[in-house]
């Protein structure tokens, strides 16, 4: 397997610190690895980026930072040009990165959701009267705003729709041009617990560690506990996912994202050999 780390943004030469473990680990685990230029791929110069990476047929991993998912497309074209194949293609990453992906597999873990394609008033108000009345949590197809949460992420009535609103448009002034795709109203529920962060492989949890937020939280959750969640998540038919759950207040176990695997953190009480182990293992 052929690991593609990002380069350091000042030392294009060199490994970016935040991932040089799990670099070391793959190369222990005998995969090769090489640099892309993270910088460089988000913003479309794709020849740039892929520059030190090896035409030689292999298959591929990326783990690195985040990528939308058009730039993702883009990484994933450049490499075919180099005889190189990504093991999670384009429309598989788009599926396990944007909610209106994974969403309808896994409806019945997580909060009932609606959405919009674009912002306009019109597009939010119909999407808020779907839903219906009570309060909710506003993100976009790929990101919340939850350290903005009184004033840009947690709507107390969706029956208010001039207080919503302003909410709404507080978010999109706030994710400006990263905004994915438009707004998503999620059900407000009552959660108690920490996020435990679970990692699958074909469909298969191989690892349940702490959230990266909460890195010294104990994971308490077994999977197979969950009535639906396996099958669901292996219903999406991705190679590999995280799902981030946490416990609702009457004691049922919640989705509350999902995300490809291959830009999600790893927190730092996990190892990074535990991760590589996992994640090269196919």
């Amino acid at each position: 397997m052929l690991v593609l780390f990002p380069s350091d943004v000042l030392r294009p030469r060199r490994m970016d610190e935040h991932f040089a473990a799990e670099a070391d680990a793959a190369r222990a685990a005998g995969h090769r690895v090489a640099l892309v230029d993270h910088d460089a791929l988000s913003r479309g110069a794709t020849d740039q980026a892929l520059e030190r990476v090896p035409a030689d047929g292999a298959t591929a991993v990326y783990r690195g930072w985040m990528l939308d998912s058009a730039s993702y497309a883009l990484f994933a074209d450049g490499l075919a040009g180099r005889d190189i194949r990504l093991r999670t293609s384009a429309e598989q990453y788009r599926r396990g990165h944007e909610l209106p992906g994974w969403y309808p597999k896994l409806a019945a873990c997580t909060p009932a959701s609606v959405w919009t394609a674009g912002t306009d008033r019109a597009a939010f108000d119909a999407a808020r009267a779907e839903l219906g009345m009570g309060p909710a949590v506003l993100r976009d197809y790929t990101k919340s705003m939850k350290h903005h949460w009184h004033e840009a992420a947690y709507v107390p009535e969706l029956a208010d729709g001039e207080a919503a609103w302003s909410i709404a448009e507080r978010f999109r002034e706030l994710r400006g041009e990263h905004l994915a795709g438009g707004f998503v109203l999620r059900r407000f529920e009552h959660l108690t617990s920490a996020e435990t962060r679970t990692w699958w492989v074909d469909g298969v949890c191989r690892l349940a560690t702490a959230h990266p937020d909460t890195p010294d939280h104990t994971p308490v959750l077994a999977v197979e506990t969950v009535p639906g969640l396996a099958d669901a998540i292996a219903g999406l038919g991705l190679p590999f996912v995280t799902a981030d759950l946490v416990q609702r207040v009457d004691g049922t176990w919640r989705v509350v994202e999902l995300g490809d695997g291959q830009v999600s953190d790893r927190p730092a009480t996990t190892t990074a050999e535990s991760l590589m182990a996992i994640m090269l293992d196919s």
